[in-house]
Formats: structure tokens, sequence, C-alpha cells
């Protein structure tokens, strides 16, 4: 199936009832991004994924990315697409305007790359990374390599890669060896491996930028003697052009479960010469710093990822449920075959994606509005307050959504029964593609660690009572149309509240805490993402009452009222039931020896 149809409705819907863009539109910096102007650009966004890049889904994952030599031949349909991509400054959303970006917020920009993300992942995946690029050359790159490299990275002409991961080191990126060693010009010739680097090699864009960290001679052990690096495929020269390629090849690619459309590269620096070209960003042993910087970014745009491929397989299993006749259906007529959609158990199903989609939307939308105040607001007090709510998000959207991303891709399996096993029919495709994101841009269980032990401790512990509070708050407020969502979302919180307090009783045994870590996030985020959603049925609520109902139709208003009591009804209540997950301590899992473990 190619076809896909981008969600502008519910994601405006999200802008104004959820995350406000009003509240962004207020600030000076992004002024200029009123509704109007926001609306119309989401519809073209919308059209421009739906029409242009959808149809490259499939034939992108039947041809995939093959290696020639030094060259990595992409699907032919992508060149055509991302010259359309780069010709409609799709890329530039929410770079600065002195770059040549457009100024937008995040909030703004990740819409648009949710649609994109529908489209087609593995296509989304070379401007995630120019974007992560883009953004960590913004913070900490010198005015020189800023005015040099990110122009052209800004419009998409040139492409942006992150090389962290080598063969012995794995997510320990304290163990890399890559070495860089100062030239007599100042810059520094690198030598190494990396392996798994996305869009590491292709022909898409005139040149490729990658970020490299690599240790200097003088380096203590580490991620304290990490230090980031600036590797252009092609060196650039003082006017801007393109010089002769610098020693960095791609070795081999990955054959890969899913995403085969993009290149997943090993890449060897240095193995041609003397070194590959690079070029310090920053000061000597704060790579980490820069890279982080680049990863956080990312880690959200993996989030979305998430979101996106359950959207586009949620909208094949609806599709396919209207057109699928088999059995009989609740008053159907004796011998007449009733779509499937008629039957309870497949009605849970598509409810069951439709609810937590609409709930990741928010959360994923909620972290990138926390980010635009962070960087927009001119008072000092908000942007703290908004950044640590910004982080305290991060590892909630990274995890949940890609964790759902896989539970709905392969619910969406489901509902197409036997014919969701056969790829002709697409939609295995969606969760073979899903299945990478709670990997990559740092395991979901490094993310739950993140959570419980740098995450919960801001101001002591006292920021997320905090948050929790506000929580409480919304469900105090809710109107009387919403019972079941106050009563279920309070519930959730209790328990919530509940094993957060074991959390901070428990700091002197961190195994324990960490033990119970991932379901702790899975707790944290169903409780957000029911917020969230609360929020919106009671704008929903509010603007059925009084009659205006602006862009939104009352049908549509009166779902999101059923999808979140379905979700405070349905998936709310596993939040209590993970609580002795979190709580049980680490003994078991350590008391086992490794051969009792064997079969």
């Amino acid at each position: 199936m190619t076809n896909y149809t981008a969600p502008i409705r519910d994601i405006r819907f999200v802008l104004e009832h959820v995350t406000p863009l009003r509240e962004l539109t207020a600030l000076p910096a992004f002024a200029h991004a009123d509704p109007d102007l926001v609306a119309g650009l989401l519809e073209e966004a919308g059209r421009f994924s739906s029409q242009a890049i959808a149809p490259t889904n499939r034939d992108g994952d039947l041809e995939g990315a093959t290696l020639d030599g030094d060259r990595v031949l992409l699907p032919s349909s992508f060149k055509r697409v991302y010259d359309q991509y780069v010709e409609a400054g799709w890329g530039t959303l929410q770079h600065p305007s002195e770059f040549g970006g457009g100024g937008f917020p995040l909030t703004v920009a990740n819409a648009v790359k949710e649609t994109i993300n529908s489209a087609n992942l593995a296509f989304s995946l070379g401007p995630l990374l120019t974007t992560g690029a883009v953004y960590l050359l913004t913070h900490h790159g010198s005015d020189e390599q800023q005015q040099t490299y990110l122009p052209k990275m800004v419009t998409g002409e040139w492409s942006g890669t992150m090389n962290l991961t080598e063969p012995q080191a794995g997510s320990d990126v304290g163990a890399v060896t890559t070495k860089a060693v100062p030239a007599d010009d100042g810059t520094y010739r690198i030598t190494g491996q990396k392996i798994f680097i996305t869009f590491g090699e292709h022909e898409l864009t005139e040149n490729i930028i990658h970020l490299v960290l690599a240790r200097l001679p003088d380096a203590p052990p580490g991620t304290k003697g990490i230090s980031l690096f600036i590797v252009p495929k092609y060196l650039v020269g003082d006017d801007g052009s393109l010089g002769e390629r610098n020693d960095v090849h791609v070795v081999s690619l990955e054959h890969k479960l899913g995403i085969h459309a993009s290149p997943t590269c090993v890449m060897a620096y240095g193995e041609r010469g003397e070194g590959a070209v690079g070029y310090l960003v920053g000061e000597p042993h704060t790579g980490m710093r820069g890279m982080f910087t680049m990863m956080n970014d990312a880690r959200l745009g993996v989030g979305i990822q998430g979101l996106a491929i359950a959207e586009r397989a949620y909208q094949q299993s609806l599709e396919f449920a209207q057109e699928r006749r088999q059995g009989r259906g609740p008053g159907s007529e004796p011998g007449v075959q009733s779509p499937i959609i008629e039957h309870a158990d497949v009605r849970r199903m598509l409810v069951t994606m439709k609810a937590n989609i609409e709930a990741m939307r928010a959360l994923c939308y909620a972290n990138a509005h926390a980010l635009d105040l962070a960087h927009g607001s001119d008072d000092p007090v908000v942007r703290e307050q908004q950044q640590k709510l910004a982080d305290l998000l991060t590892p909630l959207s990274k995890s949940w959504c890609t964790d759902l991303g896989v539970e709905l891709t392969s619910l969406a399996v489901q509902v197409h029964g036997g014919m969701g096993y056969i790829e002709e029919t697409g939609v295995a495709q969606h969760f073979r593609d899903a299945r990478i994101a709670p990997i990559y841009e740092g395991t979901n269980g490094i993310q739950a660690l993140d959570l419980v032990g740098r995450k919960l401790p801001y101001d002591g512990g006292a920021y997320v009572k905090g948050f929790l509070a506000d929580i409480r708050e919304t469900i105090d407020a809710l109107p009387e149309s919403l019972p079941t969502v106050a009563s279920s979302l309070g519930d959730a919180l209790d328990a919530l509240q509940e094993t957060t307090d074991w959390i901070f009783s428990q700091r002197e045994q961190p195994n324990d805490v960490f033990a119970g870590a991932t379901p702790y996030l899975r707790m944290f985020a169903t409780v957000v993402g029911g917020w969230l959603l609360a929020r919106g049925a009671a704008g929903a609520a509010a603007a059925l009452e009084s009659g205006d109902t602006g862009a939104f139709d009352a049908d549509f208003l009166q779902a999101k009222l059923i999808t979140a009591r379905f979700f405070a009804e349905q998936i709310l209540p596993t939040v209590r039931g993970l609580a002795p997950s979190v709580t049980a301590g680490a003994d078991d899992l350590f008391t086992l020896t490794p051969s009792q473990l064997a079969p």
C-alpha cells in the first residue's frame, strides 16, 4: 500500500488545544509563525509527504541501498524526491534565519517531520541526521565553521552524520579508540573505524559533513577524553567551493531487518593515507557535550519516528478493516459476510492504536513545545523550568513512543490477519522498520536509567513532584462530562506517585532502582499520555459546549472525548499493574547465575 494521508486535522487540534501554538507566537522569536501561515504550511507539507514521498516507501524497501565500490546507491526514486525536498525548503524550517533557515518553532517543524517520517521512514533518516548536525554546529561550532558549513546544510544541499559507535564500544561511548593527531596547519588527522553510521555515504547531496568522536594523543580515559571533529567528505575551500576527496570511505553496508533504503554504513577514516582531515569543534576533550546536543535532538526525533510509523500502519489497518469481509457481524443478515471492522475485537485493536497514537503525538509535541519556550522565552525562570520539562519528557518521548511504535505496528499486522504476514500487503514493512527505533540514539533501557538517575533528582526531587502536582490540577479541573477520565487518571497518578516516592527512598540501593527503571518509565509516560489526552478532551468539551468549534466539526470533537475515555478506561489501568515490577528490586535478577539462566 502506498496511500498515506497526513493527519493534519489532528495535528492542528494538538497545536490548538494541547500544546497551544499561541503561547509560542506570543514570543518575539516566533511572532512570524501566525496560525494561518502555519495552517497553510502544514497543509502543503501533508500534500508533499502524501503525494511525493509516500509512494517511494514500498520501492525503497524492495530496492534498498546497495554498495558499488566507494559508492552507495539508493532507490531510484529517492534522488528526485530529495531534490524536491531541498527545493521546497522543508529542511530549513526550525533553523536560524542567519543561515537561511525559517526560524519556525520546533513544534511546527516536528509536525512536518512527522508527516515525512510516516511517508517513508528510511528516507527521513537522512534529513534527521542533518538537522541534528546543524543543531550541534549552531551551538558549538566556531563562527568560521558555522559560516563554512551551515548555509548548505540548512538547505539540505549538504548532509550531516553522527559518528559515535565503534565495534568494540557499542553504547559505551567512552570506549572509542578513533585517533586524532594534530597536524602542522591546525587541522587534525583522523584514523579509525565507525559502525552503524546512518547515511554515511550516498549521492543525494554534494557533500557529507561527518561529525566524529575521536581521542587526542593526550586524552584521559573514558568520556572525559573524547573530542569532536568535523570531517567532510570533500574538503571545502576558503571560497566555499568543494576541493579534493577526504580520506573517509564506506567499507560495507549492514544487512538489516528493516529501513532497507537507509544506508547503515561502516566508515573508515584514514585507511588510505596519513589520516582524514578533521577540524576540532569546541575545546579538546569536550566532545560529549556537543554530541549530546545532537543526540538529544535526535532522541525526540526518534520518538516521532515511533509515532509516525504507527500512524502509517494504523491508516493501512483502518482501510483494510473496512474493505476486508469475513464472518458475520452482530446484526448482519445471515449468509452475508461483514467488513471485519464490525467485529468487536478488530474495533478494540483499531481504537487501541488510535488512542495511543493521539497520546504519542501530544507527548512529542509537548516535548518540542517545552524546548521552544526554553529557547525562545525572555524570562530566565521560564527558560529554566521549560528546559527541565523538556529534559524530563525526552526519555519518555524516545522510549514510550518507539516501544509503542513496535507494539502498534505489530497490532496492525494482527488486524490484517494472515494477509499481514505476507510481504506484498506492505504492513509487515512497517513492523520491520519500527523495530530499530527502540535501539538507536540510546537504547530504551538507557533512557529509563536516564529518567530515574538524572531527571528525577532535579532540584532534589522537587521538580518532578511539582510536575505531578500539575497533572493533579488538570484532573481537578476536568469537566463533569469526563468522570471516568478524571477517576482513572487520578488512580494512575496515585500509583505513579507511590512508585516515585519509593524510588526516592531507595537512593542508597541504586541497583534496585535501576531494575525497575523500564516499567517505571512506562508508567510515567502512560500517565503523561493520559494527562495530555485529558487536556485535549477538556478543550473539545468546552468547544462543544460553547458551540465555537473553530476549525473542527462536532463529530471530530466528540471523537476526542471518546478516545480520551477509552485511554482512561482501558490503557491507564495498566499503570497500577506495573507498580510491583518497579518496586520488586534487583535480588531475583542477580540471584540466578548464568548457568541457571541456561536451558
